[in-house]
């Protein structure tokens, strides 16, 4: 008789870190990498290289108001994916931001 392995622990999530950075950026185009960082639990630098890759894909953009960043989303961009291919970035937030944000958490 074979040993039964043991459950595995929950190794995957339905959201990509890049989704997440985009549902807080959507919230609030005013937000810090900072709170954004603690709201997806996520190192500050993280944030900033899917802020990157966001940026390069064209999902969004910013302008920096003195010290502050203000990020604009182009909603009507699609989803990259070939298995995702037809909705747009805003239709995507659409389904992933009817709740309010939560709080963030202290670091």
């Amino acid at each position: 008789m074979e040993p039964v392995p043991a459950p595995r622990a929950a190794q995957w999530t339905f959201l990509t870190n890049h989704a997440r950075v985009l549902v807080q950026i959507s919230r609030d185009p005013g937000i810090r990498v900072r709170d954004i960082a603690s709201r997806c639990l996520l190192t500050e630098r993280a944030v900033l290289r899917i802020i990157a890759d966001l940026e390069a894909a064209g999902y969004l953009t910013h302008t920096r108001a003195g010290r502050h960043n203000h990020y604009r989303l182009v909603p009507e961009t699609k989803l990259r994916h070939p298995a995702d291919a037809g909705p747009t970035v805003a239709e995507l937030l659409a389904a992933l931001t009817t709740l309010p944000a939560p709080e963030p958490l202290d670091p």
